[in-house]
């Protein structure tokens, strides 16, 4: 594997980490969240990654392969008023768990910062390399 590929390695995960960190955040603007825009209640999502190969060099990557749709119910209140309540007056929010989805952004967050920090080594790495040669 040459120093360059570590670009492309590093890079797939920073894109990809990216985003995680926007299904997170859209998980966490929902919340609180009663209804989305097909009525139902907002179902939290979770990014799902896959290894690919980068080009004819031994060096693989990560991409996001599908974002699911975590099936778990959600939690019902009883609030009889509310005009998307069901026949018993109970009014379903989203599956969203907040401090879950804190530990998962952080998560994110630093594997974001950790690869950054991989291509700018890489970076410094190849400008020692030609600084030798002159």
């Amino acid at each position: 594997m040459s120093m360059f590929s570590i670009f492309s390695v590093s890079g797939s995960a920073v894109s990809a980490q990216s985003q995680r960190l926007n299904v997170v955040a859209s998980n966490l603007a929902n919340v609180d969240a009663v209804a989305g825009p097909d009525g139902q209640a907002y179902k939290a999502r979770q990014v799902v990654f896959q290894t690919t190969p980068l080009g004819a060099e031994a060096a693989s990557g990560v991409r996001v392969s599908a974002i699911n749709e975590n099936q778990t119910p959600g939690r019902k209140v009883l609030d009889p008023n509310h005009p998307l309540a069901d026949e018993q007056g109970y009014v379903t929010h989203s599956n969203v768990n907040a401090v879950d989805e804190m530990v998962n952004m952080i998560s994110a967050s630093r594997s974001y910062q950790n690869n950054v920090e991989v291509m700018n080594t890489a970076k410094s790495l190849l400008l020692k390399t030609l600084q030798m040669g002159q």
